[in-house]
């Protein structure tokens, strides 16, 4: 497997990295705008371990192409993520074969911090029928970064799944293949009186599925649910309605659905 960072306009490495089990890539040097990291060399179809940056999480993904390009994000792009993050003249990129105990332990099965908002063939990965005005910070992927600070909006670490105020707002985790689970934990999000918040929504599951839950309170504590479902290759949770409340704002700041990989 290998790592490249290149510039999209020119495409000469600045640094690369590679090994048959693992690459490290530490170098030196600052990003800008148009820089690629390229992961490439990889197994279809198998788990590997990612770290794109310092400081983002470590992200266990299903990796279903040869490569895989991270446009490093600049501005706009970049206030939904750490301000620390692809800053500096010192980096380290890193990714691996993911272990067995890795894969086959019980855990959050949405979790991604390495998801992209075009990037499709790595999993899992989130997408939305709306996101607010099109804003990174609203963006879908937000909902499975790992980050849970509920009381603002906007920049991280305040990052959230916004629905634009459209009542058919609907927002789907694609695992990519069959996973078991038996809980849903949603942190709504709770910048209140800022924020609107749900009574109700609808899980949507590829088995044909759904189930109706009630998020009935004003809350910055998550909702959790004990929903057992198996082999499983995405959800949707849609159907949502607002509570009596003036603010048109309702906001989900994070899924996380616990369970381990199908037999």
């Amino acid at each position: 497997m290998k790592i490249s960072v290149y510039n999209d306009w020119d495409h000469v490495a600045k640094a690369e990295a590679e090994g048959p089990d693992e690459a490290v890539l530490a170098w030196d040097g600052e990003y800008r705008k148009g820089d690629i990291i390229e992961f490439s060399d990889l197994e279809p179809g198998r788990f590997y371990m990612v770290k794109v940056d310092a400081a983002i999480e470590t992200s266990l993904v299903l990796v279903k192409q040869e490569s895989v390009l991270y446009t490093v994000p600049f501005y706009e792009k970049k206030t939904s993520y750490n301000p620390l993050s692809f800053f500096g003249n010192r980096h380290v990129v890193t990714i691996r074969y993911a272990r067995d105990y890795e894969i086959n332990s019980y855990k959050n099965l949405a979790l991604n911090p390495f998801d992209q908002h075009e990037v499709s063939g790595v999993y899992p990965h989130a997408s939305a029928n709306v996101e607010t005005r099109g804003e990174a910070v609203f963006a879908a992927r937000n909902a499975i970064d790992g980050c849970i600070c509920t009381l603002s909006h906007g920049e991280w670490p305040y990052e959230s799944w916004g629905i634009n105020r459209q009542d058919d707002a609907k927002i789907t985790i694609d695992f990519g293949r069959k996973v078991d689970f038996d809980k849903i934990v949603l942190y709504t999000r709770a910048d209140f009186p800022h924020d609107n918040w749900w009574v109700q929504g609808t899980f949507e599951f590829s088995d044909g599925t759904t189930q109706v839950v009630n998020m009935d309170k004003k809350v910055q504590e998550p909702h959790v649910f004990e929903i057992s479902k198996k082999g499983i290759e995405w959800i949707k949770l849609g159907n949502l309605i607002k509570a009596d409340d003036p603010s048109p704002f309702p906001a989900l700041t994070q899924i996380e659905v616990y369970g381990t990989e199908s037999n």
